[in-house]
């Protein structure tokens, strides 16, 4: 019997949505929600911007998003398509053309507004690239660049107006019978973006795409992404993510990860479950955790593992993990395999150990699932 059947209050019902193909990629209906990110390297340099695709796929990310704002952009993009090992997204605002190009170049989905690239001879014409060449699209409705018949009518960037402008663009998509497209709303307001996506997801089965807008530096970005996304998530609203950070993108993945992890909506990796530290601890806890995310960041089978710091809480949280360790003797503490109480370990060459316990528990579980799969 599942953890979920066990502990109703655990479940999340997500919204039912249309099924994309985002490339190799599956998008909205029942498939798993996916991590996205976007690459800052100058998309024409194709060896720096692979580079940095590579580095966003190897932490977890399943898909990324290139700007291509002009043809040295989309000159490189049939290279950075061959070379990524992930699905490769088109950033294009207003240049049809570049949007023709990218797909030509072998992009997997376009990210464009279709009312904002002119003519309807010129929407037909991507709508037509994208059908020619396999790619979806996303629409990306966004507060900061609303269209101005929309602003004059509502006077500022509110929910209504967001759905309006979303509705129009997916309208424009469907008069040319495209359905291959998912959508998002964006905001760097929180509540503006909530209100935003729950109204959209109420007027559309598209999938939906989800993302905090400019959300700030690593440590504010990050609390706001999860205030606002972790809300959506929870509701059951978000087929997509994004966590938009002035940050690293491998960093916007690996919260975009944790996030999920938090909602048990996707598992990869090590969970680390440690205490903030007081001083009853055994050991110093902040400085040991901090070593075991580094040195245990490769490892990609989901997994538990708690580093507490002392007797008060360890034991407890060690029952509910894979392995654990909780301090309290003197300058020792107890390792926990499968829950169990299994052998003391001394301080000192506790992160050595505790790493190859975390690496032969996750070999031992691939192993298991390998053959479950046979």
């Amino acid at each position: 019997m599942s953890l979920n059947a066990v502990r109703p209050w655990r479940n999340i019902h997500r919204r039912k949505s249309r099924r994309i193909m985002v490339g190799t990629v599956p998008v909205g209906g029942d498939a798993p929600i996916s991590v996205q990110t976007m690459t800052n390297t100058d998309t024409g340099d194709a060896a720096a911007t692979i580079a940095q695709v590579v580095a966003c796929a190897e932490a977890g990310a399943d898909i990324v998003r290139v700007s291509c704002p002009d043809t040295d952009a989309t000159r490189a993009l049939r290279e950075i398509v061959r070379e990524s090992p992930v699905p490769i997204v088109a950033d294009i605002h207003f240049h049809y053309k570049r949007a023709i190009e990218a797909a030509e170049a072998g992009a997997a989905c376009l990210r464009i507004n279709p009312g904002n690239i002119g003519s309807d001879d010129r929407v037909r014409e991507v709508i037509r690239a994208a059908k020619d060449h396999g790619c979806s699209i996303r629409i990306g409705v966004n507060a900061g660049s609303l269209e101005r018949d929309l602003l004059e009518k509502y006077g500022e960037p509110c929910p209504e107006a967001m759905v309006e402008s979303g509705l129009r663009h997916i309208a424009i998509l469907q008069d040319n019978d495209f359905h291959e497209f998912k959508i998002s709303a964006k905001a760097s307001d929180v509540f503006l973006s909530a209100a935003a996506y729950q109204a959209l997801a109420d007027a559309t089965d598209a999938p939906i795409h989800l993302g905090i807008t400019e959300a700030g530096s690593l440590n504010a970005g990050t609390v706001k992404s999860a205030i606002g996304l972790g809300n959506l998530l929870w509701m059951g609203v978000g087929d997509t993510l994004r966590v938009s950070l002035s940050a690293d993108p491998v960093e916007e993945v690996r919260v975009g990860y944790e996030i999920l992890k938090a909602l048990g909506l996707r598992h990869r990796g090590v969970n680390i479950i440690s205490c903030p530290s007081c001083a009853r601890q055994g050991f110093d806890v902040i400085r040991t955790v901090e070593a075991l995310e580094e040195r245990l960041a490769h490892i990609k089978t989901p997994m538990s593992l708690s580093i507490i710091g002392c007797v008060v809480n360890g034991p407890g949280e060690a029952l509910m993990t894979d392995v654990g360790f909780t301090g309290g003797g003197k300058d020792s503490g107890m390792v926990y395999l499968a829950g169990r109480q299994h052998h003391k370990l001394g301080n000192a060459g506790m992160i050595d150990h505790i790493v190859d316990l975390v690496e032969k528990k996750a070999a031992e579980i691939e192993a298991q699932t390998a053959l479950a799969a046979e």
